[in-house]
């Protein structure tokens, strides 16, 4: 029997978080796969601190990440190793997820070496090459690339459908961030002796998380002072925000902030760290999108900082709202969650949107079962006999009874008057 040659590329803690199910997966499958795990280390110490959190170490570390590094350095360097790696390799087919420099240039690659490429996470769509920036354009492109697209919605597969993607190449499958999560154990103490001073017994604590490039200058420092007025009008909150390192982030932040009270402005704490305290949490404010994803499995309502999302499962299930970064709107939004009883019940009890945990056991089905059938393969024994995945195209779907959303639904609704607010 030929076993399928796999190189999973990833880049970013993000993607380490969201393909470490998948790779497990494959490594539970040696029979049938024959995996190597690259990383062009695009985030280095993030992306090393998530790895051996689940367990796993490279074959292939590419090194890639330099001081203030750009967009257009890094994607050169990536793209010309990242070629001669595939060269090197010679896989069957190569594995990315989301949306970085990674993902674009490993497509990229593979596409230019004739290589099947399966896209985890496919069909992400805000319809705003600008915001996020440039994750919109990098899906866009691996989206082009991609031979087999493992959306996570439904409403990720009818985008891709109306790009063009043919539907046999189309499977819902969740997101493999819920399965990674479900394997993170929640409970016991946090690891940075920053959050010991932190009170969780006795106050209601919001944890914020905000660094995006759009949100980079005027957006940030509305943010920023709309935290102040949070802790000026309850005393009974504590604010965590674990500031990114660069310095069009920390610099602001600490501006506005730095010395408020209540407000506890750390550095960026490990994964583990985040999904406990998430956990701890009474509700969330962020840019984030993987945080859009992991809030509602752990009952967190979510207030998204930003003007666009291409997670509007979210906002239609009604576990997050998008409240864009006006001051205003962020004071007036959160004091509803902070006020309204049956507000913070609804949102906290909507569920999550985004799959049921077994996304990365139906991708590696899927991509076994679909490239014997593609190369003429005789098919493995188990492969023959295995049992199908549960609504092996629409599983997500189906299970939520999901309604797509028009383009508009992902655009922050414009409401000129929330509150009486001033600045």
């Amino acid at each position: 029997m030929r076993r399928i040659k796999v190189i999973t590329i990833v880049g970013t803690r993000p993607e380490g978080i969201k393909m470490a199910p998948v790779i497990r997966e494959l490594k539970r499958r040696a029979a049938v796969f024959e995996q190597v795990i690259a990383t062009t280390a695009q985030h280095r110490e993030m992306l090393d601190q998530v790895l051996s959190m689940f367990g796993l170490e490279p074959d292939v570390d590419l090194g890639l990440m330099q001081h203030d590094q750009d967009l257009i350095s890094f994607a050169s360097r990536a793209l010309s190793r990242l070629s001669d790696l595939l060269r090197n390799v010679s896989p069957d087919v190569v594995l990315i997820q989301g949306d970085t420099t990674t993902v674009l240039t490993a497509a990229l690659a593979a596409s230019y070496h004739g290589v099947c490429v399966g896209h985890v996470e496919a069909g992400l769509r805000s319809f705003d090459r600008s915001e996020p920036f440039p994750e919109e354009i990098n899906r866009r492109v691996a989206g082009c690339l991609a031979d087999f697209h493992f959306a996570p919605t439904e409403g990720a597969r009818l985008n891709l459908l109306r790009e063009g993607v043919a539907d046999d190449d189309i499977f819902v499958t969740g997101n493999t961030i819920v399965d990674a999560l479900r394997s993170v154990p929640l409970e016991g103490p946090i690891e940075d002796k920053a959050l010991n001073q932190i009170d969780f017994g006795s106050r209601r604590i919001l944890l914020v998380t905000a660094h995006r490039r759009e949100n980079h200058g005027a957006p940030l420092r509305s943010i920023c002072r709309a935290l102040k007025r949070l802790a000026q009008c309850f005393d009974d909150i504590e604010i965590v925000y674990p500031v990114h390192l660069n310095p069009n982030v920390s610099l602001v932040v600490q501006d506005v902030l730095d010395g408020t009270d209540r407000v506890h402005l750390i550095k960026p704490v490990s994964y583990h760290d985040l999904l406990r305290l998430m956990h701890r949490c009474h509700f969330i404010l962020t840019d984030s999108g993987g945080i859009q994803e992991e809030a509602p499995s752990l009952g967190k309502p979510v207030l998204v900082l930003r003007q666009s999302t291409e997670r509007p499962e979210l906002i239609k299930v009604g576990a997050g709202k998008l409240i864009g970064t006006d001051t205003m709107r962020i004071v007036a939004e959160a004091t509803s969650l902070l006020s309204d009883p049956a507000e913070y019940h609804r949102m906290s009890n909507a569920g999550n949107p985004f799959g049921d945990g077994h996304a990365a056991e139906r991708i590696v089905y899927l991509l076994e079962k679909h490239l014997y059938k593609r190369k003429g393969w005789v098919p493995a024994a188990d492969l023959r006999s295995h049992r199908p995945m549960p609504s092996e195209r629409s599983a997500t779907s189906r299970l939520l009874n999901y309604q797509a959303p028009n383009e508009s639904d992902t655009t922050l609704p414009v409401d000129a008057d929330l509150c009486n607010i001033t600045d």
